[in-house]
């Protein structure tokens, strides 16, 4: 004959054995994933093997801030800031000599650190011998990284090797914000050697910003140190 104390200790094991039962029996609930951080415009299309750029920290700890005040933006997003930058380099010369597309890429793929792109005629044009599709030169556009890296040479290591250089027109703003420079040898950036080149070319340099007038634009770059001339 079992004791009360048996039945009790019983009871609890077939009451446990019930939670037990229920519990395996609830759904599993999945964890919700937690949305991935948008990225700035930076950040988009940024190489994350390329070293930091100094002009973007310099950009983020004192443009900004700088900018806000002189022009009175509440918004730290409505700062301007670059967009892009495109390295072009006109080749007339391509429809009869056949390597100097090769060393312009050459050259440009030096210079930017990516590989350009080959532009082609749109239309024909009977006067220059030309037809729709011939390749008359080539182009490549610099976005995060390595469009700081760019700016960053460009303005501290090549613009200073310019013969009798006085500074930077100011008519090369379009009136939107964006600047256009012409080079007219690729020897002054650092990185081209002359001993591997064919002959001096030239280039230009597109620098685009999300300014809204010239004036925003011209303040930001001479932020960046863009030698720009004084006006009188």
């Amino acid at each position: 004959m079992t004791s009360p104390s048996d039945e009790t200790e019983e009871k609890k094991d077939q009451v446990s054995e019930v939670i037990e039962t229920v519990e395996e029996a609830k759904p599993v609930t999945p964890r919700r994933r937690r949305a991935p951080r948008a990225q700035s415009d930076d950040e988009k299309g940024e190489d994350k093997s390329i070293l930091r750029p100094r002009l973007l920290d310099m950009y983020r700890s004192d443009i900004i801030p700088a900018m806000m005040n002189e022009f009175n933006l509440e918004n730290n997003m409505r700062v301007p800031r670059l967009q892009k930058v495109v390295l072009n380099i006109g080749l007339g010369e391509a429809l009869t000599n056949g390597r100097a597309m090769e060393a312009a890429t050459r050259d440009l793929t030096v210079i930017s650190g990516q590989k350009p792109i080959t532009t082609r005629a749109r239309k024909s044009i009977a006067n220059f011998k030309l037809r729709e599709g011939n390749p008359i030169g080539t182009a490549v556009t610099l976005r995060g990284s390595r469009m700081y890296h760019f700016m960053d040479r460009l303005i501290n290591t090549a613009l200073p090797r310019i013969r009798d250089f006085r500074g930077l027109p100011r008519r090369g703003f379009d009136g939107r914000g964006n600047f256009s420079l012409g080079i007219r040898e690729q020897l002054i950036f650092p990185e081209i050697d002359y001993n591997d080149i064919d002959k001096i070319r030239g280039l230009q340099v597109t620098i685009a910003t999300t300014a809204n007038d010239d004036n925003e634009a011209i303040r930001l770059l001479e932020m960046f140190g863009m030698p720009f001339i004084r006006q009188a």
